[in-house]
């Protein structure tokens, strides 16, 4: 593995580095986690992500044709690492970008391709994900959303849980049993719905963060055009699979976790114990130290992934091993925090008192939950155990 960057590629860094020092926004949009609560901040959140497109910064390895580049995957590596550096807004279109849009290019038709590519990367066009359901989280497959198919329509009928984003969402990606006779996890199809059709009620609900981006989706008699299927019918649950693997490397991301080992950082060095700050205390320091080797561990995994993406090698199961180690070490950083502010972390984020703005308490709220969104832990150790180290199932 090369670790070193070319002359080429540092030249392009520093030119991202200085666009984002000139052009991250100043305030009215969070660099944490948060999604938009108001219109006004939706319509920033739009715009930042258009802007970045516009300076070519988006998905840079996406197909020309669709709205992208065709670049390798090293430059989009680049950018990823420098919006994270300068503690860039997340991307409001991010399940978009860093899912169906994936997905698409390898399993959609090309009317679809050029239909919803292009304003993936815009902004144009928001979507949410409509998997799990009420008794159907970790085992996916039993979902009970039906699509019946009359005539050029599918007619949906059924809920959907836990749905981030789905109140601002333009269009959803959504798994539907249109085979109820079929074995689980056949007689599945991955359909694409545009969340104004008649139908479709969205209830929010309200997180420990006090976040209400998460969501309840009932559908009532909702009608999808069969144009909107992708893949074949009755096939949804390969292509499910597909953007789960995605998720799994989105949700595990090396780049979020050294930004919050960063910030733990500046944390401890400016918390002071016994007259010294924190990173001089041997005990505390010791655990900083685990806490990198894990980050940097992490980075080294995700460098050996993007030397599989360059030479198009199968990634196998290094997605599973993404999220399971990163929402956990994300989770771990943020305790770490926590106990660094003492009674000082029980203070929200709109306490004037509340240390580095009240990121720590949320982020230790958010990254709970992230140990659990995209498949638990135990699932995850489970996938690893049987599909990459070939070991027998568990009784």
């Amino acid at each position: 593995m090369e670790l070193n960057f070319t002359h080429d590629e540092e030249q392009f860094r520093q030119k991202v580095r200085k666009f984002l020092e000139e052009n991250v926004p100043k305030s009215g949009l969070s660099t944490g986690r948060e999604m938009p609560e108001t219109t006004e901040r939706l319509a920033k959140a739009k715009a930042w992500q258009r802007k970045l497109y516009d300076a070519g910064y988006v998905a840079l390895s996406w197909p020309k044709e669709y709205g992208g580049q065709a670049l390798d995957p090293v430059k989009q590596s680049i950018v990823n690492d420098e919006m994270v550096r300068a503690r860039a807004p997340y991307l409001l279109g991010g399940s978009g970008l860093g899912m169906l849009g994936p997905t698409l290019i390898s399993w959609g038709n090309e009317e679809q391709k050029r239909r919803f590519l292009p304003k993936i990367l815009t902004a144009e066009e928001i979507w949410c994900q409509g998997y799990s359901e009420p008794g159907s989280g970790s085992d996916l497959a039993s979902l009970r959303t039906r699509a019946e198919i009359v005539g050029d329509e599918f007619v949906v009928n059924g809920q959907k849980v836990w749905t981030s984003g789905a109140q601002y969402a333009d269009w959803m990606f959504c798994l539907v049993r249109t085979d109820p006779e079929a074995p689980k996890h056949r007689g599945i199809s991955y359909i694409l719905i545009d969340m104004k059709s008649p139908g479709i009620t969205v209830r929010p609900l309200v997180q420990m963060t006090g976040d209400r981006g998460f969501n309840e989706v009932f559908f009532d008699n909702v009608r999808v055009p069969r144009k909107n299927l992708v893949a074949k019918l009755n096939e949804g649950w390969i292509v499910a699979n597909a953007t789960l693997f995605h998720e799994r490397n989105m949700l595990g991301a090396s780049t979020g976790s050294e930004q919050r080992l960063g910030r733990l950082l500046a944390l401890a060095r400016t918390t002071n114990r016994n007259g010294r700050p924190l990173t001089e205390d041997p005990v505390f320091r010791q655990r900083l130290a685990d806490l990198e080797i894990r980050v940097e561990a992490l980075r080294y995994h995700s460098m050996r992934q993007l030397t599989d993406q360059i030479q198009a090698r199968n990634p196998g199961i290094e997605a599973m091993i993404n999220k399971l180690v990163g929402t956990e070490l994300n989770h771990d950083l943020s305790i770490a925090a926590m106990e660094v502010m003492g009674d000082y972390s029980m203070l929200s984020r709109d306490d004037q008192h509340a240390l580095d703005h009240g990121y720590w308490a949320y982020e230790w709220m958010f990254s709970l939950g992230l140990v659990i969104g995209g498949g638990t832990s135990h699932i995850q150790k489970n996938i690893i155990a049987e599909r990459g180290l070939k070991m027998p199932k568990s009784r």
